[in-house]
Protein backbone atom coordinates (compact mmCIF):
# COMPACT_ATOMS: atom_id res chain seq x y z
CA UNK A 1 0.00 0.00 0.00
CA UNK A 2 1.37 3.41 -1.06
CA UNK A 3 1.77 6.39 1.23
CA UNK A 4 -1.16 8.09 -0.49
CA UNK A 5 -3.41 5.09 0.12
CA UNK A 6 -2.28 4.93 3.72
CA UNK A 7 -3.09 8.62 4.16
CA UNK A 8 -6.57 7.99 2.80
CA UNK A 9 -7.09 4.87 4.94
CA UNK A 10 -6.60 5.72 8.65
CA UNK A 11 -6.69 2.03 9.63
CA UNK A 12 -3.87 1.18 7.24
CA UNK A 13 -1.93 4.21 8.44
CA UNK A 14 -2.09 3.01 12.05
CA UNK A 15 -1.04 -0.53 11.06
CA UNK A 16 1.91 0.92 9.14
CA UNK A 17 2.87 3.03 12.16
CA UNK A 18 2.99 -0.01 14.42
CA UNK A 19 4.78 -2.14 11.81
CA UNK A 20 7.45 0.53 11.51
CA UNK A 21 8.24 0.08 15.21
CA UNK A 22 8.06 -3.73 15.16
CA UNK A 23 7.96 -5.33 11.67
CA UNK A 24 6.59 -8.52 13.19
CA UNK A 25 3.32 -6.76 14.02
CA UNK A 26 1.13 -6.59 10.94
CA UNK A 27 -2.39 -6.87 12.33
CA UNK A 28 -3.96 -6.78 15.79
CA UNK A 29 -6.10 -9.76 14.93
CA UNK A 30 -9.34 -7.75 15.15
CA UNK A 31 -11.30 -6.41 12.18
CA UNK A 32 -12.74 -2.92 12.31
CA UNK A 33 -16.50 -2.82 11.83
CA UNK A 34 -18.97 -0.08 10.98
CA UNK A 35 -21.48 -1.39 13.54
CA UNK A 36 -22.45 0.57 16.63
CA UNK A 37 -22.67 -1.54 19.78
CA UNK A 38 -25.48 -0.62 22.18
CA UNK A 39 -25.00 -2.33 25.51
CA UNK A 40 -25.47 -1.85 29.22
CA UNK A 41 -26.51 -3.57 32.42
CA UNK A 42 -29.78 -5.41 32.82
CA UNK A 43 -32.96 -3.25 32.86
CA UNK A 44 -31.04 -0.18 31.75
CA UNK A 45 -33.27 0.33 28.68
CA UNK A 46 -30.84 -1.02 26.09
CA UNK A 47 -33.43 -2.63 23.84
CA UNK A 48 -35.66 0.43 23.59
CA UNK A 49 -32.70 2.71 22.83
CA UNK A 50 -31.44 0.28 20.21
CA UNK A 51 -34.82 0.33 18.47
CA UNK A 52 -34.95 4.14 18.58
CA UNK A 53 -31.45 4.51 17.08
CA UNK A 54 -32.22 2.08 14.29
CA UNK A 55 -35.25 4.16 13.44
CA UNK A 56 -33.43 7.51 13.56
CA UNK A 57 -30.18 6.40 11.90
CA UNK A 58 -31.08 3.73 9.36
CA UNK A 59 -27.85 4.34 7.43
CA UNK A 60 -25.85 2.86 10.33
CA UNK A 61 -25.92 -0.65 11.77
CA UNK A 62 -26.77 -0.89 15.47
CA UNK A 63 -26.16 -4.21 17.19
CA UNK A 64 -26.08 -5.87 20.60
CA UNK A 65 -23.12 -7.73 22.03
CA UNK A 66 -24.31 -11.12 20.78
CA UNK A 67 -24.53 -9.84 17.21
CA UNK A 68 -20.79 -9.13 16.96
CA UNK A 69 -18.28 -11.73 15.85
CA UNK A 70 -15.39 -12.78 18.11
CA UNK A 71 -12.85 -10.75 16.08
CA UNK A 72 -15.13 -7.85 15.16
CA UNK A 73 -14.60 -4.43 16.78
CA UNK A 74 -17.53 -1.95 16.74
CA UNK A 75 -17.05 1.54 15.36
CA UNK A 76 -18.64 3.02 18.50
CA UNK A 77 -20.04 1.86 21.82
CA UNK A 78 -23.16 3.36 23.36
CA UNK A 79 -23.14 2.38 27.01
CA UNK A 80 -26.62 2.65 28.46
CA UNK A 81 -27.20 2.96 32.22
CA UNK A 82 -30.36 3.74 34.11
CA UNK A 83 -30.92 7.05 35.86
CA UNK A 84 -32.12 5.18 38.92
CA UNK A 85 -28.65 4.96 40.49
CA UNK A 86 -24.98 5.50 39.62
CA UNK A 87 -22.99 2.71 38.00
CA UNK A 88 -21.27 -0.01 40.00
CA UNK A 89 -18.03 -1.97 39.72
CA UNK A 90 -19.74 -4.65 37.66
CA UNK A 91 -20.93 -1.95 35.24
CA UNK A 92 -17.34 -0.69 34.95
CA UNK A 93 -16.19 -4.22 34.10
CA UNK A 94 -18.93 -4.44 31.48
CA UNK A 95 -17.86 -1.25 29.72
CA UNK A 96 -14.23 -2.40 29.81
CA UNK A 97 -15.16 -5.53 27.86
CA UNK A 98 -17.44 -3.69 25.46
CA UNK A 99 -14.94 -0.90 24.65
CA UNK A 100 -11.85 -3.10 24.62
CA UNK A 101 -11.15 -2.41 20.93
CA UNK A 102 -13.06 0.85 20.49
CA UNK A 103 -12.05 4.37 21.41
CA UNK A 104 -15.38 6.06 20.70
CA UNK A 105 -17.54 5.37 23.76
CA UNK A 106 -20.66 7.39 24.55
CA UNK A 107 -22.48 7.16 27.85
CA UNK A 108 -26.28 7.37 27.82
CA UNK A 109 -28.32 7.83 30.98
CA UNK A 110 -31.75 6.42 30.17
CA UNK A 111 -35.22 7.00 31.63
CA UNK A 112 -34.62 10.70 32.23
CA UNK A 113 -38.35 11.29 31.80
CA UNK A 114 -39.12 9.75 35.19
CA UNK A 115 -35.99 10.61 37.16
CA UNK A 116 -35.49 14.32 37.76
CA UNK A 117 -32.05 13.87 39.35
CA UNK A 118 -30.60 12.17 36.28
CA UNK A 119 -28.00 14.91 35.87
CA UNK A 120 -26.60 14.14 39.31
CA UNK A 121 -26.44 10.46 38.36
CA UNK A 122 -24.70 11.42 35.11
CA UNK A 123 -22.07 13.47 36.94
CA UNK A 124 -21.49 10.64 39.41
CA UNK A 125 -21.15 8.16 36.52
CA UNK A 126 -18.57 10.40 34.86
CA UNK A 127 -16.60 10.63 38.10
CA UNK A 128 -16.69 6.89 38.80
CA UNK A 129 -15.61 5.94 35.29
CA UNK A 130 -12.82 8.52 35.23
CA UNK A 131 -11.51 7.08 38.50
CA UNK A 132 -11.86 3.56 37.10
CA UNK A 133 -9.88 4.21 33.89
CA UNK A 134 -8.32 7.47 32.69
CA UNK A 135 -9.40 6.78 29.11
CA UNK A 136 -13.02 7.39 30.14
CA UNK A 137 -12.31 10.82 31.66
CA UNK A 138 -13.27 12.66 28.44
CA UNK A 139 -16.06 10.26 27.52
CA UNK A 140 -19.21 12.17 26.37
CA UNK A 141 -22.44 11.61 28.34
CA UNK A 142 -26.01 12.36 27.24
CA UNK A 143 -29.46 11.84 28.71
CA UNK A 144 -32.04 9.84 26.74
CA UNK A 145 -35.64 8.70 27.01
CA UNK A 146 -36.08 6.07 24.30
CA UNK A 147 -39.48 4.80 25.47
CA UNK A 148 -41.03 7.50 27.67
CA UNK A 149 -44.32 6.92 29.44
CA UNK A 150 -45.44 10.44 28.46
CA UNK A 151 -44.12 12.79 25.85
CA UNK A 152 -41.80 12.35 22.89
CA UNK A 153 -38.67 10.30 22.56
CA UNK A 154 -35.54 12.18 23.64
CA UNK A 155 -32.58 10.83 21.67
CA UNK A 156 -31.75 13.84 19.50
CA UNK A 157 -28.53 14.75 21.29
CA UNK A 158 -27.27 11.18 21.04
CA UNK A 159 -28.26 10.92 17.36
CA UNK A 160 -26.47 14.15 16.48
CA UNK A 161 -23.38 13.07 18.38
CA UNK A 162 -23.25 9.69 16.64
CA UNK A 163 -23.87 11.20 13.18
CA UNK A 164 -21.07 13.70 13.69
CA UNK A 165 -18.50 11.32 15.18
CA UNK A 166 -19.08 8.28 12.96
CA UNK A 167 -18.25 10.25 9.81
CA UNK A 168 -14.95 11.49 11.26
CA UNK A 169 -11.82 9.72 9.97
CA UNK A 170 -10.05 10.61 13.21
CA UNK A 171 -12.48 8.37 15.08
CA UNK A 172 -11.56 5.43 12.83
CA UNK A 173 -7.90 6.13 13.43
CA UNK A 174 -8.33 6.30 17.20
CA UNK A 175 -10.43 3.15 17.20
CA UNK A 176 -7.62 1.33 15.42
CA UNK A 177 -5.09 2.75 17.87
CA UNK A 178 -7.29 1.55 20.75
CA UNK A 179 -7.46 -1.91 19.14
CA UNK A 180 -3.68 -2.02 18.93
CA UNK A 181 -3.36 -0.86 22.52
CA UNK A 182 -5.61 -3.66 23.77
CA UNK A 183 -3.84 -6.20 21.61
CA UNK A 184 -0.36 -5.13 22.69
CA UNK A 185 -1.42 -5.07 26.35
CA UNK A 186 -2.69 -8.63 26.02
CA UNK A 187 0.44 -9.85 24.22
CA UNK A 188 2.79 -8.20 26.71
CA UNK A 189 0.80 -9.61 29.63
CA UNK A 190 0.93 -13.05 28.07
CA UNK A 191 4.72 -12.88 27.57
CA UNK A 192 5.20 -11.68 31.15
CA UNK A 193 2.92 -14.39 32.48
CA UNK A 194 4.67 -17.10 30.47
CA UNK A 195 8.12 -15.79 31.38
CA UNK A 196 7.26 -15.77 35.06
CA UNK A 197 5.75 -19.25 34.79
CA UNK A 198 2.49 -18.06 36.34
CA UNK A 199 0.43 -20.62 34.43
CA UNK A 200 2.85 -23.35 35.48
CA UNK A 201 3.16 -22.30 39.11
CA UNK A 202 0.17 -24.30 40.33
CA UNK A 203 1.32 -27.43 38.49
CA UNK A 204 4.90 -27.05 39.73
CA UNK A 205 3.75 -26.61 43.33
CA UNK A 206 1.48 -29.63 42.98
CA UNK A 207 4.38 -31.70 41.63
CA UNK A 208 6.64 -30.63 44.50
CA UNK A 209 3.97 -31.50 47.05
CA UNK A 210 3.42 -34.84 45.35
CA UNK A 211 7.13 -35.61 45.39
CA UNK A 212 7.36 -34.74 49.08
CA UNK A 213 4.27 -36.86 49.80
CA UNK A 214 5.73 -39.85 47.92
CA UNK A 215 9.02 -39.64 49.80
CA UNK A 216 7.26 -39.08 53.14
CA UNK A 217 4.93 -42.03 52.55
CA UNK A 218 7.94 -44.16 51.70
CA UNK A 219 9.74 -43.25 54.93
CA UNK A 220 6.62 -43.65 57.05
CA UNK A 221 5.72 -46.96 55.43
CA UNK A 222 9.20 -48.36 55.97
CA UNK A 223 9.23 -47.29 59.62
CA UNK A 224 5.75 -48.65 60.24
CA UNK A 225 6.56 -52.03 58.69
CA UNK A 226 9.81 -52.32 60.66
CA UNK A 227 8.11 -51.41 63.93
CA UNK A 228 5.21 -53.75 63.18
CA UNK A 229 7.58 -56.65 62.47
CA UNK A 230 9.51 -56.12 65.69
CA UNK A 231 6.31 -55.84 67.68
CA UNK A 232 4.81 -58.96 66.13
CA UNK A 233 8.00 -60.96 66.72
CA UNK A 234 8.12 -59.90 70.37
CA UNK A 235 4.48 -60.80 70.84
CA UNK A 236 5.02 -64.16 69.12
CA UNK A 237 7.99 -64.92 71.38
CA UNK A 238 5.96 -64.18 74.53
CA UNK A 239 2.74 -65.86 73.41
CA UNK A 240 4.40 -69.00 72.07
CA UNK A 241 6.55 -69.39 75.20
CA UNK A 242 3.42 -69.09 77.33
CA UNK A 243 1.63 -71.60 75.09
CA UNK A 244 4.49 -74.10 75.43
CA UNK A 245 4.64 -73.75 79.22
CA UNK A 246 0.88 -74.02 79.45
CA UNK A 247 0.84 -77.27 77.46
CA UNK A 248 3.59 -78.74 79.62
CA UNK A 249 1.76 -77.78 82.80
CA UNK A 250 -1.44 -79.24 81.46
CA UNK A 251 0.11 -82.57 80.51
CA UNK A 252 1.92 -82.75 83.87
CA UNK A 253 -1.37 -82.31 85.71
CA UNK A 254 -3.01 -84.91 83.49
CA UNK A 255 -0.27 -87.48 84.07
CA UNK A 256 -0.19 -86.82 87.80
CA UNK A 257 -3.92 -87.52 87.92
CA UNK A 258 -3.24 -90.78 86.09
CA UNK A 259 -0.54 -91.62 88.63
CA UNK A 260 -2.90 -90.96 91.54
CA UNK A 261 -5.30 -93.55 90.07
CA UNK A 262 -2.52 -95.98 89.08
CA UNK A 263 -3.10 -99.73 89.56
CA UNK A 264 -0.70 -102.64 89.31
CA UNK A 265 -2.15 -103.71 85.98
CA UNK A 266 -1.53 -100.29 84.34
CA UNK A 267 1.96 -99.90 85.69
CA UNK A 268 3.82 -101.81 82.91
CA UNK A 269 2.18 -99.71 80.12
CA UNK A 270 2.46 -96.35 81.83
CA UNK A 271 5.90 -95.47 80.44
CA UNK A 272 4.73 -96.01 76.83
CA UNK A 273 1.67 -93.87 77.51
CA UNK A 274 3.85 -91.04 78.89
CA UNK A 275 6.14 -91.28 75.85
CA UNK A 276 3.12 -90.95 73.54
CA UNK A 277 1.76 -87.94 75.40
CA UNK A 278 5.15 -86.23 75.33
CA UNK A 279 5.31 -86.68 71.55
CA UNK A 280 1.80 -85.31 71.16
CA UNK A 281 2.69 -82.21 73.17
CA UNK A 282 5.77 -81.61 71.01
CA UNK A 283 3.64 -81.91 67.86
CA UNK A 284 0.97 -79.57 69.23
CA UNK A 285 3.54 -76.93 70.14
CA UNK A 286 5.19 -77.29 66.72
CA UNK A 287 1.84 -76.86 64.96
CA UNK A 288 1.01 -73.86 67.14
CA UNK A 289 4.35 -72.22 66.31
CA UNK A 290 3.85 -72.77 62.58
CA UNK A 291 0.32 -71.34 62.61
CA UNK A 292 1.23 -68.32 64.73
CA UNK A 293 4.25 -67.40 62.62
CA UNK A 294 2.19 -67.86 59.45
CA UNK A 295 -0.46 -65.49 60.83
CA UNK A 296 2.23 -62.94 61.64
CA UNK A 297 3.61 -63.12 58.09
CA UNK A 298 0.11 -62.84 56.60
CA UNK A 299 -0.75 -59.81 58.72
CA UNK A 300 2.43 -58.06 57.59
CA UNK A 301 1.95 -59.06 53.97
CA UNK A 302 5.12 -61.18 53.95
CA UNK A 303 5.88 -64.73 52.92
CA UNK A 304 5.41 -67.28 55.67
CA UNK A 305 8.76 -68.62 56.95
CA UNK A 306 9.82 -72.10 55.95
CA UNK A 307 8.93 -74.87 58.36
CA UNK A 308 12.01 -76.85 59.48
CA UNK A 309 11.89 -80.60 60.04
CA UNK A 310 9.90 -81.52 63.15
CA UNK A 311 11.98 -81.99 66.28
CA UNK A 312 12.48 -85.33 68.01
CA UNK A 313 10.62 -85.60 71.28
CA UNK A 314 12.80 -85.88 74.38
CA UNK A 315 13.73 -89.34 75.51
CA UNK A 316 11.59 -90.60 78.34
CA UNK A 317 13.77 -92.56 80.80
CA UNK A 318 12.54 -95.56 82.65
CA UNK A 319 10.79 -94.75 85.91
CA UNK A 320 13.12 -95.39 88.86
CA UNK A 321 11.09 -98.27 90.30
CA UNK A 322 13.85 -100.09 92.23
CA UNK A 323 13.62 -103.35 94.15
CA UNK A 324 12.46 -102.77 97.68
CA UNK A 325 13.40 -106.18 99.23
CA UNK A 326 14.41 -104.88 102.67
CA UNK A 327 11.44 -102.55 102.78
CA UNK A 328 9.19 -105.44 101.74
CA UNK A 329 10.52 -107.64 104.51
CA UNK A 330 9.94 -104.89 107.06
CA UNK A 331 6.42 -104.37 105.75
CA UNK A 332 5.81 -108.13 105.91
CA UNK A 333 6.88 -108.14 109.57
CA UNK A 334 4.68 -105.15 110.32
CA UNK A 335 1.87 -106.59 108.27
CA UNK A 336 2.22 -109.96 109.99
CA UNK A 337 1.98 -108.29 113.38
CA UNK A 338 -1.05 -106.31 112.24
CA UNK A 339 -2.58 -109.46 110.78
CA UNK A 340 -1.85 -111.46 113.98
CA UNK A 341 -3.66 -108.83 115.98
CA UNK A 342 -6.62 -109.00 113.63
CA UNK A 343 -6.60 -112.82 113.83
CA UNK A 344 -6.61 -112.80 117.67
CA UNK A 345 -9.42 -110.29 117.67
CA UNK A 346 -11.52 -112.38 115.29
CA UNK A 347 -10.87 -115.62 117.25
CA UNK A 348 -11.94 -113.95 120.49
CA UNK A 349 -15.01 -112.61 118.80
CA UNK A 350 -16.01 -116.12 117.71
CA UNK A 351 -15.15 -117.59 121.16
CA UNK A 352 -17.25 -114.98 122.88
CA UNK A 353 -20.24 -115.52 120.61
CA UNK A 354 -20.16 -119.33 120.54
CA UNK A 355 -17.69 -121.25 122.71
CA UNK A 356 -18.08 -124.26 120.41
CA UNK A 357 -16.67 -122.36 117.44
CA UNK A 358 -13.31 -121.57 118.95
CA UNK A 359 -11.38 -123.73 116.46
CA UNK A 360 -13.30 -122.22 113.54
CA UNK A 361 -12.64 -118.73 114.92
CA UNK A 362 -8.92 -119.42 115.06
CA UNK A 363 -8.93 -120.59 111.44
CA UNK A 364 -11.01 -117.62 110.25
CA UNK A 365 -8.84 -115.19 112.19
CA UNK A 366 -5.72 -116.64 110.65
CA UNK A 367 -7.09 -116.31 107.12
CA UNK A 368 -8.29 -112.77 107.71
CA UNK A 369 -4.99 -111.79 109.31
CA UNK A 370 -3.10 -113.22 106.33
CA UNK A 371 -5.29 -111.31 103.88
CA UNK A 372 -4.82 -108.08 105.80
CA UNK A 373 -1.10 -108.63 105.87
CA UNK A 374 -0.95 -109.12 102.08
CA UNK A 375 -3.18 -106.07 101.49
CA UNK A 376 -1.09 -103.82 103.70
CA UNK A 377 2.16 -104.91 102.08
CA UNK A 378 0.73 -104.49 98.55
CA UNK A 379 -0.87 -101.13 99.24
CA UNK A 380 2.30 -99.80 100.79
CA UNK A 381 4.25 -100.86 97.73
CA UNK A 382 1.70 -99.27 95.35
CA UNK A 383 1.77 -95.99 97.23
CA UNK A 384 5.54 -96.00 97.11
CA UNK A 385 5.47 -96.60 93.35
CA UNK A 386 2.95 -93.76 92.87
CA UNK A 387 5.21 -91.39 94.75
CA UNK A 388 8.17 -92.41 92.62
CA UNK A 389 6.12 -92.03 89.42
CA UNK A 390 4.88 -88.62 90.50
CA UNK A 391 8.44 -87.34 90.90
CA UNK A 392 9.36 -89.02 87.62
CA UNK A 393 6.46 -87.23 85.82
CA UNK A 394 7.72 -83.89 87.12
CA UNK A 395 11.22 -84.62 85.80
CA UNK A 396 9.86 -85.74 82.39
CA UNK A 397 7.62 -82.67 81.98
CA UNK A 398 10.45 -80.36 83.05
CA UNK A 399 12.62 -81.87 80.35
CA UNK A 400 9.71 -81.55 77.90
CA UNK A 401 9.26 -77.88 78.80
CA UNK A 402 12.93 -77.18 78.22
CA UNK A 403 12.73 -78.82 74.80
CA UNK A 404 9.60 -76.99 73.61
CA UNK A 405 10.78 -73.61 74.95
CA UNK A 406 14.05 -74.07 73.13
CA UNK A 407 12.08 -74.97 70.02
CA UNK A 408 9.98 -71.81 70.37
CA UNK A 409 13.07 -69.62 70.78
CA UNK A 410 14.84 -71.26 67.83
CA UNK A 411 11.88 -70.99 65.46
CA UNK A 412 11.10 -67.40 66.43
CA UNK A 413 14.73 -66.36 65.85
CA UNK A 414 14.76 -68.13 62.47
CA UNK A 415 11.40 -66.61 61.52
CA UNK A 416 12.62 -63.14 62.52
CA UNK A 417 15.64 -63.52 60.24
CA UNK A 418 13.52 -64.73 57.29
CA UNK A 419 10.81 -62.12 57.75
CA UNK A 420 13.39 -59.35 58.13
CA UNK A 421 15.07 -60.46 54.91
CA UNK A 422 11.70 -60.57 53.13
CA UNK A 423 10.84 -57.14 54.50
CA UNK A 424 14.19 -55.85 53.25
CA UNK A 425 13.36 -57.12 49.76
CA UNK A 426 9.95 -55.46 49.92
CA UNK A 427 11.55 -52.21 51.08
CA UNK A 428 14.03 -52.38 48.23
CA UNK A 429 11.21 -52.90 45.72
CA UNK A 430 9.25 -50.01 47.24
CA UNK A 431 12.37 -47.86 47.15
CA UNK A 432 12.77 -48.57 43.42
CA UNK A 433 9.12 -47.76 42.78
CA UNK A 434 9.43 -44.56 44.81
CA UNK A 435 12.61 -43.61 42.96
CA UNK A 436 10.82 -44.16 39.66
CA UNK A 437 7.94 -41.92 40.75
CA UNK A 438 10.32 -39.24 41.99
CA UNK A 439 12.33 -39.45 38.76
CA UNK A 440 9.14 -39.03 36.73
CA UNK A 441 8.13 -36.01 38.82
CA UNK A 442 11.62 -34.50 38.56
CA UNK A 443 11.58 -34.98 34.80
CA UNK A 444 8.31 -33.08 34.53
CA UNK A 445 9.66 -30.37 36.83
CA UNK A 446 12.72 -30.03 34.59
CA UNK A 447 10.45 -29.75 31.57
CA UNK A 448 8.51 -26.95 33.26
CA UNK A 449 11.75 -25.22 34.25
CA UNK A 450 13.08 -25.46 30.68
CA UNK A 451 9.78 -24.21 29.25
CA UNK A 452 9.72 -21.31 31.72
CA UNK A 453 13.33 -20.42 30.89
CA UNK A 454 12.54 -20.45 27.17
CA UNK A 455 9.45 -18.32 27.78
CA UNK A 456 11.54 -15.90 29.84
CA UNK A 457 14.13 -15.67 27.06
CA UNK A 458 11.39 -15.08 24.51
CA UNK A 459 9.86 -12.47 26.81
CA UNK A 460 13.15 -10.64 27.19
CA UNK A 461 13.58 -10.65 23.42
CA UNK A 462 10.05 -9.62 22.48
CA UNK A 463 9.10 -7.19 25.25
CA UNK A 464 11.30 -4.22 24.20
CA UNK A 465 9.81 -3.87 20.69
CA UNK A 466 6.32 -4.59 21.98
CA UNK A 467 6.62 -2.01 24.72
CA UNK A 468 8.02 0.49 22.26
CA UNK A 469 5.08 -0.15 19.94
CA UNK A 470 2.68 0.24 22.88
CA UNK A 471 4.31 3.52 23.87
CA UNK A 472 4.00 4.74 20.31
CA UNK A 473 0.29 3.81 20.19
CA UNK A 474 -0.39 5.50 23.52
CA UNK A 475 1.50 8.58 22.44
CA UNK A 476 -0.71 8.79 19.36
CA UNK A 477 -3.81 8.36 21.52
CA UNK A 478 -2.62 11.05 23.89
CA UNK A 479 -1.97 13.48 21.02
Amino acid sequence: MTDVEQARDPVAAVDALVAAVDPGLTSPGVDSSDAVLVTGPWLAGTSSLLAALRERLPEHRFVEADDLGPVEAPAAVVFVVSAVAPITESDCALIDRAAQHTDLVIGAVSKIDVHRNWRDVLDENRRVLAAHAPRFADMPWVGVAAAPDLGETKVDELVDLLRTRLDDDEVKRRNRLRTWESRLDAVIARYERDGAGADRHARVEALKERREAVQRDRRVSKSERTIALRSQIQQARVQLAYFARNRCTSVRTELQEDVSAMTRRRLPDFQAYVTTRVGEVVDEVEAGITKHLGDVAGELGLTAPDQPPPPSPPEVPDPPLKSRRTETRLMMVLGAGFGLGVALGVSRLFAGLAPGLTIAGLAAGGVIGLLVTVWVVGMRGLLSDRAVLDRWIVEVTNALQAVVEERVATRVVAAEAELTADLGRRDEADAKATAAQVAEIDAELREHAIATARAAALRDRRLPPLQKALETVRAELAS
